[in-house]
């Protein structure tokens, strides 16, 4: 065995070799060492699957879709042409790019129970609790949806979902603004046609800004997949059930509700305005290294280099700004990013901005209020969560996840009568 790991159980003197392949060794070998299983909480250095959706070099900052940089289909493609390709491993033709465009644009408007199911909430209701519960409603109108073994059937509820979801997130922002749904308008593009379900109100039709138009799609394409994060994780957990890919994204849903995960631009910008002004970051600053402040938007879990995303994003803030005017947290954070990208405290913790500093900025002054941020984020995802889910269904290797626990509790105590306690 060339590639092998020897291990020495102490405990018995006995050796085993483990393989060693991509550079990982099977968990379930080491139970010949003396029953061994590892101890990984948050998965920090555990692979679960054998995925060829999405790359990521943390240290080099680098990140490819199907092996294309980021740089490059934020550039010079579309948010559909990058969902074909995450979905389908290649670039499309340009037949194909106008039959999967024709194919989404079909299926954009909602059963009209869904739009009922929607108005039962309250009028305070959180757009993403709203979008969780609707995706997951969604199983129930497509009961056929639970064939996964199907291709044909799985490429229509892939369809489904990608066309229905910037129509329920447009819905349950206007639910939130207590103004009445607007119904898709598809002789939009994708994106035009989501701006237009926001912001229209009586005119006859609503023309978005280019500019605008082309910055949210930028945006949703650096949110389309980024490998296997938190609600990937959960979207794949949750599939391995071989439940229908309504239910497993309600979960990637779920968790991209969580602080953690989803609303990291939220914090950046009461961060943002926290400081105020310029004059304060350095104050600012000083309290970080002394552990009184938390500076949000800076370092990655994977990324100990520039996060790729986040220079694209600085740039589409120059074409959103030229419409809507310049934010002005945008002076903050950008002498915020100087001095802490020169301060040695932070560039030797690696701590370099990541995509959620830039991107509150672009969506507030869209007009979206910061509920509304982690909609936007699901939109983006669902093309990357349901190519991992897919892939999932046809990987042979995997099986329901079931992850051992360490049990730290009590054991084989008798049980106590009421008089007696």
């Amino acid at each position: 065995m060339t590639d092998s790991l020897t291990i020495r159980d102490n405990r018995t003197g006995e050796e085993h070799e483990i393989e060693i392949v991509d550079g990982t060794i099977r968990a379930s070998d080491l139970k010949k060492v003396g029953g061994l299983a590892t101890y990984d909480p948050g998965f920090v250095n555990t692979a679960s699957c054998r995925s060829a959706v999405t790359y990521i070099d943390g240290d080099k900052g680098v990140l490819e879709y199907r092996g294309y940089p980021i740089e490059q289909l934020a550039e010079h493609s579309t948010f559909l042409e990058v969902s074909y390709l995450l979905l389908n491993g290649e670039l499309p033709t340009s037949d194909q790019l106008g039959q999967w465009t024709h194919d989404v644009t079909h299926h954009t408007f909602l059963h009209e129970n869904i739009k009922s199911l929607m108005t039962g909430f309250r009028y305070d209701a959180h757009p993403m609790g709203m979008l969780m519960s609707s995706v997951s409603a969604l199983s129930t109108f497509y009961p056929d949806a639970r064939d996964i073994a199907d291709p044909d059937n799985r490429y229509l509820q892939i369809t489904r979902m990608i066309a229905k979801m910037p129509t329920i997130g447009a819905f349950a922002y206007r639910h939130s603004q207590g103004k009445p749904y607007v119904y898709p308008n598809n002789e939009l593009s994708y994106c035009a046609n989501f701006l237009s379900m926001l912001f229209k109100m009586s005119e006859p039709a609503y023309a978005a800004d280019e500019r605008l138009v082309k910055a949210l799609e930028v945006l949703f394409i650096l949110h389309a997949d980024h490998e296997q994060n938190c609600s990937t994780n959960a979207v794949r957990s949750v599939g391995s059930s071989q439940v229908d890919p309504y239910s497993a994204v309600a979960a990637g849903i779920g968790a991209l509700y969580g602080p953690l995960h989803g609303g990291a631009n939220e914090a950046v910008l009461k961060m943002l305005r926290r400081i105020g002004t310029t004059d304060n970051i350095p104050g600012f600053i000083e309290g970080v290294k002394a552990g009184k402040e938390k500076l949000m938007g800076f370092g990655h879990r994977v990324y100990k280099n520039y996060d790729p995303r986040a220079t694209i994003i600085k740039k589409a803030c120059d074409d959103v700004f030229a419409v809507t005017g310049v934010n002005p947290l945008l002076k903050i954070a950008q002498e915020l990013e100087k001095i802490a990208l020169e301060d040695e405290y932070f560039v030797s913790r690696k701590l370099y901005p990541n995509v959620d500093f830039y991107s509150g900025l672009i969506y507030e002054a869209l007009q979206f209020p910061p509920e509304m941020f982690t909609v936007l984020f699901a939109i983006g995802r669902t093309p990357g969560w349901l190519a991992q889910w897919q892939e999932l269904v046809v990987d042979k290797e995997q099986k329901i996840a079931r992850p051992k626990q360490i049990y730290t509790g009590h054991r084989t105590r008798d049980f106590v009568p009421m008089s007696q306690r």
